[in-house]
């Protein structure tokens, strides 16, 4: 099948994959109830090698840059606890770390968490970092924008592999936030 974004030898159903996916990915997929089937959700495979953003859409198309989002994982701190969540944005913007990912935590402070804590909690890879899958008490906090992406490219748990899933779908996710203007437009 044809991937309906991005230039992209073969798009396959993700159910159809598991076996390419973190585990904790395949087993969102596997239990997955949304509105949107399971089966729309696509996986394309790809060379981790270009994997990061920039090097990824100038393979892949430039058009993918407004077609693609990031999730990165944030610590929120108050009073000595530190709170896990992640943070779902376009790729073209950045995370608003010091705005509304502090007041969606209630944190005086809120950083990126550091890349072993990132892999450690989520079971995935650094770079492939994804909203399907995360620990179920975690809040997923999506900027308002991916939602209104009919298709959006997103890592597969792995820097090998991305997922493309209809931007609706993520409101649906275990812990969904929806923030408008979690994500900022980029330096």
């Amino acid at each position: 099948m044809r991937a309906p974004i991005g230039n992209f030898d073969e798009a396959r159903p993700a159910p159809d994959c598991l076996d390419l996916l973190a585990a904790p990915v395949a087993d969102a997929v596997r239990r997955w109830r949304g509105t949107v089937p399971a089966e729309q959700f696509l996986y394309v495979d790809t060379d981790p090698a270009i994997a990061d953003t920039a090097v990824f859409v100038e393979h892949h198309g430039a058009e993918l840059l407004e077609q693609s989002a990031n999730c990165v994982v944030v610590a929120g701190k108050r009073g000595g606890e530190s709170t896990l969540a992640a943070c779902l944005v376009l790729s073209s913007s950045r995370v608003d770390v010091n705005g509304a990912v502090r007041k969606q935590l209630g944190a005086r402070k809120a950083s990126f968490a550091p890349m072993d804590t990132a892999t450690g909690e989520t079971g995935m890879e650094y770079g492939g970092i994804t909203p399907v899958g995360l620990p179920g008490d975690w809040r997923i906090l999506v900027d308002a924008a991916v939602l209104d992406v009919p298709h959006v490219l997103i890592g597969s748990g792995s820097r090998r592999g991305k997922l493309i899933v209809p931007g609706k779908a993520f409101a649906e996710l275990p812990g969904a936030v929806v923030v408008e203007g979690l994500g900022l437009p980029s330096a």
